[in-house]
């Protein structure tokens, strides 16, 4: 647990193997901390929670919200569903993983954010909490002798503040008192032009213990990437819903936006979260994808062959607004089917050229507007199916797979049918997730309808 750094006024980082709550309630003493962000992610992967005396919180006692926050909208209603706890908004418990412990260097006072799980009045773990249906797709693998590792890797875009959505995004003003006007992939340079968000970005990220791979100009104006280090799902989960809010700090500090949309401006590539998947033996840390001999075993190609069978119904959790299917067009560096490749980046399932023993796979369907939780709580779950029906792969795609047909899903709404019926994930994810997750969809989905777009007034007001 890493919890130091000079921006925050701390001297020192303790080392606690495993932190409880005596232990985190005397460093915070220690440290004269003075407030504790309790915090849980929501389904669209917002931080909700609430922000208390450091006293009051190594006192002790419940921290509680209404079931509610589990069925609101991105945009702020709440989903018809109909459940007892729901239609009396009951509390829910929130159960710190003080693991999760972090400074928050953008704090104006030493703060600290716990990540907290969901817990209902019986003290079992709610089933609609992300954090939970994570866990319980991960215990599947535990319960075989199992531990899937993933990597991700998160693509953003840093705008111009933009306070009237009726305008188009554009990207700022860099050290050179230029706009980015995109197609610089891998430009040093183009990172260079935005250096002070960068530079914010280390600092905080070095505050909060958390580790950066690499940081990379991406191809569209203003867009950048982070890749991870791998490692388990939850903590690069909690990794990547930390990491998100920590960019946008860093951009708000710098007098610019940083968004996660999938598809933020026109005529420029959308944002992918990218999430690199393996999975190995828990006793040995031996890589099941690879034989003895360095070569692909079953489980390798069941696992894709899971990819390809079941993902299509788990494209909700990958693709969860109207605007993601707005990125997953051909020829936009994003696929549009689940074929899959040996190091072909036209794929949907890529697998990297790699030793044998950090052979994994690649999905390259989830936006970076996806909660990180679901994300990936997904694409194991459809790994995970793969290796238990034993299912075989499509012969692999050696050429451009965007000549080859489309098989994910085109909108919002389609995605949503999907998932209602995969009785086989809804296994794996938990029915009570999937029932009230789409109706969520579903709820977001009619909003969207009511809008008038202004393309409908352009070419329909005086053409129909």
């Amino acid at each position: 647990m890493s919890v130091s750094k000079p921006i925050l006024g701390l001297d020192h980082s303790p080392q606690l193997d495993k932190p409880d709550s005596a232990s985190i309630g005397e460093w915070i003493r220690a440290n004269r901390i003075d407030e504790i962000e309790c915090v849980t992610p929501d389904l669209a992967g917002i931080a909700r929670g609430k922000v208390m005396p450091a006293g009051k919180f190594v006192r002790g006692g419940d921290v509680r919200l209404p079931v509610s926050i589990l069925i609101s909208t991105i945009n702020g209603e709440y989903a018809d569903v109909t459940r007892k706890d729901f239609d009396t908004d009951s509390d829910l418990t929130l159960v710190p993983d003080f693991s999760t412990a972090r400074a928050v260097p953008w704090a104006a006072d030493p703060s600290l954010v716990i990540i907290h799980d969901l817990v209902d009045g019986e003290g079992k773990p709610s089933g609609a909490a992300p954090r939970a249906v994570l866990k319980r797709v991960v215990d599947l693998y535990v319960s075989k002798g199992l531990k899937p590792v993933v990597a991700p890797e998160i693509e953003f875009y840093l705008t111009k503040q933009n306070t009237d959505p009726d305008y188009p995004l554009e990207p700022p003003v860099g050290r050179s008192g230029r706009q980015s006007t995109g197609s610089q992939a891998f430009s040093l340079s183009a990172v260079d032009e935005y250096e002070r968000v960068i530079e914010h970005i280390y600092d905080y990220a070095e505050a909060q213990g958390l580790e950066i791979d690499t940081i990379i100009q991406e191809a569209g104006a203003a867009q950048l990437e982070i890749n991870l280090v791998h490692g388990d799902p939850i903590e690069l989960a909690d990794q990547v819903f930390l990491f998100k809010r920590l960019i946008r700090e860093a951009a708000y500090k710098c007098g610019c936006y940083a968004t996660f949309m999938a598809k933020p401006m026109e005529n420029q590539p959308g944002s992918a979260m990218h999430v690199h998947m393996s999975v190995v033996e828990t006793a040995t840390g031996r890589n099941i994808f690879s034989d003895e001999a360095g070569g692909p075993t079953p489980a390798f190609f069941h696992f894709i062959g899971g990819q390809q069978r079941h993902f299509p119904a788990a494209m909700a959790l990958a693709a969860p607004y109207v605007n993601s299917y707005r990125r997953l067009v051909s020829y936009q560096s994003a696929p549009v089917n689940l074929e899959w490749g040996t190091d072909n980046r036209s794929v949907g399932i890529r697998t990297p050229k790699s030793s044998p023993a950090a052979r994994r796979v690649e999905n390259r369907v989830i936006g970076s507007d996806a909660n990180p939780y679901l994300a990936i709580a997904g694409a194991l779950a459809c790994g995970w199916l793969g290796m238990e029906e034993k299912a075989e792969p499509r012969q692999e795609a050696t050429g451009d797979a965007y000549l080859m047909n489309r098989d994910l899903p085109e909108s919002q709404l389609d995605s949503v049918i999907e998932l209602e019926s995969s009785k086989p994930l809804a296994s794996v994810l938990g029915e009570e997730f999937v029932r009230i997750y789409c109706a969520v969809k579903r709820a977001e989905h009619a909003e969207f309808m009511r809008v008038i777009s202004p393309w409908e007034r352009e070419f329909l007001l005086l053409n129909v």
